[in-house]
């Protein structure tokens, strides 16, 4: 069985607020990327520009790839003018740029308490088809998170949302735990229309009772089904840990160097076992 070699990288913010602590934890545990979400206790969308040109040095100069911005865009109540994420996406983009990726991570938006997303779903396409006009323009792909409560948190609502807006530019990042906490069996119920779309792996794991987050292969996430077909697809790109082991909350989450490291390893197991490669 020949292996599949994938990038490993993680989300630097759930080790600890100063980026070198998060690089050496990474580089230790084998990672060669870092997904950037806050450094110094800061958003990645809120770093000015001197800010973001330390970080990309100091990632150069300890050799650490970013694979993505894990921007908050998207996260937000679909009644805000769209205006309101396109700067924001628009200082995500200027970060991407100067970090050397071209993805960014964003969300579909929250809505009211009594709205359904048959309510929202014209001003989430409204909204998501200017965020991607201005990934075009840019040159950046906008990766889709699954996320409970917005309107892509579903399988059905997610395939809805990549091909409405129908463009290269936005594709999806799979993250099999958010799945679970909507009642979802991801691979079984998710993976057979969304994989032409999946361009990028984030890596966590819960339990389907509690909605308790776990790592890799400890929840009802389908992880291993999920990691075989990747392979079997030919995929090459990356696998980004989130392991909300110690925090989970809507805004992000934490796990501390020790959970951090019992996360990747735990991942790292699961993609021996089926010939993957994380490098």
């Amino acid at each position: 069985m020949s292996a599949a070699r994938w990038r490993l990288s993680g989300f630097g913010d759930e080790i600890h607020p100063d980026p070198a602590v998060q690089v050496a934890v990474l580089q230790a545990l084998g990672a060669s990327s870092i997904e950037v979400r806050s450094a110094w206790d800061v958003n990645v969308i809120e770093l000015g520009p001197d800010r973001l040109r330390d970080l990309r040095t100091l990632f150069d100069r300890l050799g650490q790839d970013v694979s993505a911005v894990a921007s908050p865009v998207g996260k937000v109540d679909v009644a805000l003018p769209v205006e309101y994420e396109i700067d924001r996406l628009g200082r995500a983009v200027a970060a991407a740029h100067t970090l050397g990726t071209r993805y960014i991570r964003i969300f579909s938006f929250y809505r009211g308490p009594h709205r359904t997303p048959l309510d929202v779903r014209d001003d989430v396409l409204t909204r998501m088809r200017a965020l991607t006009d201005l990934a075009e323009r840019e040159d950046v792909v906008l990766l889709h998170e699954n996320e409970k409560d917005i309107y892509g948190d579903v399988p059905a609502r997610v395939l809805d949302l990549v091909e409405a807006v129908g463009s290269p530019n936005l594709r999806l990042a799979w993250d099999s735990a958010n799945y679970v906490q909507c009642g979802v069996r991801p691979f079984s119920q998710g993976w057979a229309g969304l994989a032409p779309y999946v361009e990028y792996l984030q890596v966590k794991d819960a339990v389907a009772a509690t909605g308790q987050v776990v790592a890799a292969g400890e929840g009802d996430g389908e992880l291993p089904a999920t990691i075989a077909a990747l392979k079997a697809d030919g995929y090459a790109g990356y696998a980004s840990l989130e392991p909300h082991l110690t925090q989970a909350g809507s805004l992000g989450g934490f796990s501390g160097p020790a959970a951090f490291g019992r996360a990747a390893r735990a991942f790292r197991r699961l993609a021996d076992q089926i010939g993957v490669d994380l490098t």
